[in-house]
């Protein structure tokens, strides 16, 4: 069944979920555009089967499979804008030979762009998603990238210093797309960006603005870090931080 086809993709764009549910824009036809030039065909097989999108970034088709089952499990609009534009500003953010972590990886198109850019990554979610995140990252990066991504459980927290000592685990880049959302745990996420963000890390962190709790991490995300913004439409933002070590 064919689902949507458009030029492209504007995350920022199309029919809204509640708040309370990750925005899916698969229910019913769309045709939008971005300067990101990421083409989208969206196809469910039937049944009970996951939802399947191929987009396009940095010349390759790329198949994700997706499940209304998790919020993990499905492409949330921060992932689009963030993947556009490190496909778009290769020169701003140059990911050639880099060491980058992804949080909350979801489906894992953000660690399948940034692969395809050269860059060496770790991407991590909790176990629960990990098995359809593995799945994705796989099929869309076996042969075509030279940096083979890892994908590991990484659970947000105070501890990490003894799971994840600094002095082993030690990062260029740190990507987040679509991670502050309606949780309960968006102070350990900040621990867990404080923690990996070194002198020499770089925190790219794309979001969709919709409740309070989103303007209450921004500011908290400033005072922790050195920011700036990288690039805006509407309530999508992505922000850059350095550490103020």
């Amino acid at each position: 069944v064919l689902r949507c086809m458009g030029d492209s993709f504007r995350p920022s764009r199309g029919p809204e979920q509640p708040e309370s549910q990750p925005e899916q824009e698969h229910h019913w036809p769309m045709q939008t555009h971005s300067p990101g030039g990421s083409s989208v065909l969206g196809l469910r097989p039937g049944g009970h089967l996951p939802y399947i999108y191929v987009y396009h970034y940095v010349g390759q088709d790329i198949v994700i499979y997706e499940s209304i089952d998790s919020y993990g499990a499905v492409m949330w609009p921060a992932a689009l804008a963030l993947c556009s534009f490190l496909d778009n500003n290769r020169d701003e953010v140059n990911l050639q030979g880099k060491e980058v972590l992804e949080l909350g990886a979801g489906t894992g198109l953000v660690t399948i762009v940034a692969s395809l850019l050269g860059a060496s990554v770790t991407s991590t979610d909790l176990p629960e998603v990990l098995s359809n995140l593995r799945a994705n990252v796989m099929r869309n990066t076996r042969k075509h990238c030279r940096h083979t991504p890892q994908v590991e459980v990484l659970s947000w927290g105070y501890d990490l210093e003894r799971t994840h000592p600094t002095s082993i685990y030690r990062y260029d880049y740190i990507l987040a797309a679509d991670v502050v959302y309606h949780h309960d745990f968006l102070d350990e996420l900040l621990a867990t960006m404080k923690h990996f963000c070194l002198p020499g890390t770089t925190v790219i962190w794309a979001n969709k603005v919709r409740m309070e709790n989103d303007l209450t991490f921004t500011g908290n995300f400033k005072k922790a870090f050195h920011t700036s913004l990288l690039a805006e439409d509407g309530d999508m933002k992505i922000f850059m931080g350095t550490c103020r070590h």
